[in-house]
């Protein structure tokens, strides 16, 4: 079985090295072709994208990805982390999101959005 994953995570100019080295260390010779950072990007946030059809197996590999994303170190005294939204559909018609936040990851159904995968 596939899952569709699409998503973003806001993440501060500054921690872009930090981000390329983790996706750089989980690299997959087919799935990480998925992850796309913006090639000229402008004003206060750097959006970091993942967009891809990927086996139902292989969604821990982008999961741990997006653990290590999240769990990055503020950079300034403001303490503001990575945030983001991803949704991840699969074939049965189930939808789930993955909420960044704070450090981690909340995970909840969403059945609402399961149009997207029709």
């Amino acid at each position: 079985m596939y899952a569709s994953v699409r998503g973003w995570l806001e993440i501060d100019f500054k921690q872009r090295s930090a981000a390329e080295e983790i996706i750089r260390r989980h690299h997959d010779d087919l799935y990480s072709g998925g992850w796309a950072f913006p090639t000229a990007p402008f004003n206060w946030t750097l959006y970091l994208f993942y967009g891809g059809d990927i086996r139902e197996a292989r969604l821990p590999w982008l999961r741990a990805q997006l653990d290590e994303l999240a769990a990055m170190s503020p950079v300034d005294e403001d303490g503001d982390r990575p945030v983001g939204l991803f949704l991840v559909s699969d074939e049965r018609g189930g939808a789930t999101g993955w909420e960044v936040r704070g450090g981690r990851i909340r995970e909840e159904a969403t059945p609402s959005l399961s149009w997207l995968q029709e």
